[in-house]
């Protein structure tokens, strides 16, 4: 191997391993984010997620600073992280983007979180899989909000995915339809390695690396925090 090839080597490996390390702290900070979103809406039970949508979750996926716009959004993006329940509790994180869609009424928003509570098996199966439309594939409506979920709604019958919106401290439903949900791949192959699909981190076929921990006591902490708001 003569010495340019080798050089030309050597900094295509020393750009790959940079590349895996920025990915990986940035996955690292939407996890962090996502886990700021969830204590703060929690916080705040009167405004937040009823307790019986929290309990009645199947996965929990959050976008934090969603996205950047002005008067009436349509279609910009963003990245996410999400667990579902296993039978030993919440899975590792997987981690998403999503765009394009109709995002309703947002005016002067600078960033906006997102929530979304996928309340089904049929809503699960779809985030499972490494890309679907929200609308299409899956449908969504968006949730109640407040200390408890008015028993004379249907809003577990009407959708698979509940969202949900918080823009300058305001929490809301969000509607959602056209948006595209897929697999981040370069962030799952940063933080897991190349072998670890998304369906194998929320099927609970891997452990939770140690950076998750505190997203997911967040995740099972939002339930004993909206019961001990009754």
């Amino acid at each position: 191997m003569n010495k340019k090839l080798m050089v030309l080597t050597a900094v295509m490996g020393l750009t790959a391993i940079g590349w895996a390390e920025t990915k990986k702290e940035d996955a690292i900070d939407r996890v962090d984010n996502a886990t700021k979103v969830v204590n703060e809406i929690m916080a705040t039970p009167d405004k937040g997620i009823p307790q019986e949508v929290v309990d009645h979750a199947k996965c929990i996926a959050v976008v934090p600073h969603m996205i950047k716009g002005g008067f009436i959004v349509g279609a910009n993006g963003g990245k996410g992280v999400a667990t579902c329940r296993t039978p030993e509790g919440w899975s590792a994180p997987s981690f998403f983007t999503v765009a394009g869609g109709s995002w309703g009424l947002q005016i002067g928003v600078e960033g906006v979180d997102l929530v979304m509570i996928v309340q089904n098996e049929k809503g699960m199966q779809q985030l499972l899989n490494s890309k679907f439309q929200i609308g299409g594939d899956a449908s969504a409506a968006a949730g109640p909000v407040g200390r408890h979920a008015s028993a004379d709604t249907d809003w577990k019958m009407n959708a698979e995915i509940l969202t949900y919106s918080r823009a300058k401290g305001v929490f809301a439903g969000l509607t959602l339809d056209g948006a595209v949900v897929k697999t981040d791949d370069d962030s799952m192959r940063a933080v897991y390695g190349p072998d670890v699909t998304e369906r194998a981190a929320l099927t609970g076929k891997v452990p939770p690396p140690p950076e998750a921990h505190e997203f997911l006591a967040a995740i099972r902490g939002a339930r004993a925090q909206a019961a001990a708001a009754k």
